[in-house]
């Protein structure tokens, strides 16, 4: 049964709303090795500082209508988009596991992907400083929680980290490290078989889109398509549905 969303959804929101705003400085400075802490945020055109009251999630965009107030540059959208994806995640992860240690754990996976994805959109690389302590903090969450196997995500770490590994060896280089390490920290958080969910649901919308984005001209066969983005989705599906999809399934073809 689904948790009441209304004494804490809003809460969990605005929390979404400051992680996202958060993410918004590692998506900008983490590819460039910057201090995620100092100096304050400033415009990329003409290098003012923000004030505070110009640096509130969603809402600063709305009232500056998108653009600097010192020199008018525009800002871009992807701000509000990271903030907004991110609080609509945790509200979503609140109405799946309600307030609990999981939420928490869902929490870190997801502001994790959201941060993936618009890094490798923009730059076609995943950072390890990301994936790997990600990896890390999913195998340690099931040692110390009840109810949580520490084989099923060393498995899914095997998984998600040895089918990427095999798909570089074959094509020899035709897929980044990047993506291996990503489909490891899937596993450590999801488990093996939700892995192999989170994997086929990438696989099946990457192809999708390459085979839209090939039909239509804009890119050519050996145009660079970022992954991550796709493996970042089929992870959150997974989270969310990936545990009804799998008893539908073994209902369905193995009962």
């Amino acid at each position: 049964m689904a948790p009441d969303l209304t004494p804490a959804a809003p809460l969990v929101a605005a929390l979404g709303l400051l992680i996202g705003s958060f993410l918004n400085v590692v998506i900008a400075r983490l590819p460039e090795g910057r201090s995620l802490v100092a100096p304050r945020s400033a415009c990329p055109t003409c290098a003012a500082a923000i004030a505070w009251h110009d640096n509130i999630p969603v809402l600063s965009f709305v009232a500056l209508r998108g653009r600097c107030r010192a020199c008018g540059a525009p800002i871009g959208w992807r701000y509000p988009i990271v903030e907004l994806a991110t609080a609509g995640l945790f509200v979503g992860a609140y109405a799946r596991f309600g307030l609990s240690v999981e939420f928490a754990l869902a929490c870190v996976l997801l502001a994790g992907l959201v941060a993936i994805t618009a890094i490798d959109i923009d730059r076609q690389i995943i950072p390890d400083v990301i994936t790997l302590p990600g990896t890390v903090t999913g195998l340690l969450a099931s040692l110390a929680l009840p109810g949580r196997s520490w084989l099923d995500s060393l498995l899914g770490i095997a998984v998600g980290g040895g089918v990427f590994l095999a798909i570089i060896l074959a094509s020899g280089g035709g897929m980044g490290g990047g993506d291996m390490k990503l489909g490891a920290m899937l596993g450590a958080f999801l488990g093996w078989q939700l892995t192999i969910i989170a994997i086929f649901l990438a696989v099946v919308s990457g192809g999708a889109l390459a085979v839209a984005v090939l039909a239509s001209g804009r890119k050519g066969r050996k145009d660079p398509i970022p992954f991550g983005p796709f493996l970042a989705l089929g992870g959150a599906v997974a989270l969310f549905w990936g545990q009804r999809m799998l008893t539908w399934y073994l209902d369905v073809f193995a009962g």
